[in-house]
């Protein structure tokens, strides 16, 4: 026990997996880590800094990140001679460089995936993924109820934390968790703080619920979430976080066919936004950008090819100007993604390809970004009448994020391939895992 009796992070740790009846290896494979690394944790020999990964803590043993942070941490990793009475067998290596090493591992396994994707197929991959429940973020939105997470009062710090855990569990593509999630973090962020900065968390928060009911294909949802985003972000006064609730708001449109209603609301955004001074530079821009592209997108599916060119290219300029100004390049392979689905939306298989080819997937900052990349790949060789290459792209999402493929653009394509190539090895069960009904 810590001096004056309190109870450490690691000693909480222990307590929360005992109390479930877990042992250590199986808290280690809930969280995707080794079982030395648990000892570590709970030895206090090991402190955990990503707020992905205490986040995941949280969620598994049931408790909060708030309950979590108030428990205090070595302040660094122990030494190496103390690291080795963790296990007789290796060092445990501190959660930054076991991270690390994970995603260098994940990244060369995407490439040599990614390398194939041009090439015939030789073979499937299995990855399994159960629907995402929406049940819980539709009984808030609709009736109000959420429990909020965790045996203390909200404060700002916990609302700020629930933010960032929302965005990386969308960036992570880690769909089911944050459907169960949000509505808690909703209702926390309602509660807490002036009437400004409770409206501008919860914004933020309805924000990524959007995009979550855009990836799971729940329409309905996505209007009264987008139109719940804007409301708030009004209330809040953010011009960037208004500008991302009208992107949000757009993209609700698009999707119920209002095409040039959709392209207006994302253009006179972006021209609002460079009005407005109390943004900083950069970011000011690179939201530019986004409202741009998504309009470019949506100019596409309109099937209005000068305009959509017009505004993908005023897009570029604007994520260039961002980097300029802040050292970044993000921006750039945002505007890239966008393009290619621009090029697809007007027919353009073969530009969509040849762009393609010119795209790392492994420099995409993002799990999500990555699946999408291929997501749209598969959709322009479908287009293009190449269905060897279609699976090997669609596969390759799966890699990069399993939960990414019950998407209703993925089903499609899996429907049409079961369709025309069912020789395709492994097919079947592919379809079966993005969530297409066999006839």
């Amino acid at each position: 026990m810590a001096g004056g009796g309190e109870v450490t992070f690691g000693e909480f740790i222990a307590k929360l997996r005992t109390r479930k009846g877990w042992y250590q290896r199986d808290l280690a494979a809930e969280v995707g880590r080794s079982e030395e690394w648990v000892s570590g944790v709970e030895r206090g020999l090991i402190p955990v800094r990503n707020v992905e990964m205490l986040s995941l803590l949280a969620r598994v043993l049931g408790t909060t990140l708030e309950e979590l942070l108030g428990h205090p941490q070595p302040a660094r990793v122990a030494s190496s001679s103390s690291r080795r009475k963790v296990s007789s067998a290796r060092l445990t290596p501190s959660p930054a460089a076991e991270e690390d090493d994970d995603e260098v591992r994940r990244r060369e396994l995407l490439a040599a995936t990614a390398a194939a994707v041009f090439v015939p197929i030789v073979g499937a991959q299995s990855a399994g993924a159960s629907p995402a429940p929406l049940a819980p973020l539709e009984d808030m939105v609709l009736y109000g109820s959420a429990s909020i997470p965790g045996q203390r009062e909200p404060s700002a710090a916990s609302v700020r934390a629930s933010i960032m855990a929302a965005r990386q569990d969308f960036r992570a593509a880690r769909y089911d968790a944050l459907a169960q999630a949000l509505p808690g973090w909703i209702a926390a962020a309602q509660s807490v703080g002036s009437s400004e900065e409770s409206a501008r968390a919860v914004a933020a928060l309805y924000n990524v619920a959007v995009r979550l009911c855009i990836k799971l294909g729940d329409d309905g949802l996505v209007a009264i979430t987008s139109d719940r985003a804007l409301n708030a972000a009004r209330t809040g006064g953010d011009g960037l976080i208004i500008a991302e609730a009208q992107r949000m708001v757009s993209s609700a449109w698009r999707r119920q066919g209002h095409l040039s209603r959709a392209t207006d609301i994302a253009v006179r955004a972006a021209h609002e936004l460079q009005r407005d001074n109390s943004v900083p530079e950069p970011a000011r821009l690179a939201a530019e950008g986004d409202l741009f592209a998504t309009a470019a997108y949506t100019a596409a599916k309109l099937g209005d090819r000068s305009y959509a060119h017009s505004l993908i290219a005023e897009a570029a300029d604007n994520a260039r100007a961002a980097g300029r100004a802040s050292g970044q390049v993000d921006g750039i392979q945002g505007v890239a993604l966008h393009q290619l689905s621009v090029h697809y939306e007007l027919g353009d298989a073969g530009q969509a390809i040849e762009l393609a080819r010119t795209v790392d997937p492994t420099a995409l900052p993002t799990a999500e970004r990555q699946a999408r990349f291929f997501i749209d790949v598969a959709r322009a060789f479908s287009q293009w009448g190449k269905p060897e290459q279609t699976f090997r792209a669609l596969l390759a999402a799966e890699q990069a994020a399993p939960q990414e493929i019950r998407r209703g653009s993925v089903r499609r394509v899996a429907t049409d391939l079961l369709r025309h190539d069912r020789s395709l090895p492994g097919i079947r069960d592919f379809a079966t895992r993005a969530g297409v009904q066999l006839g």
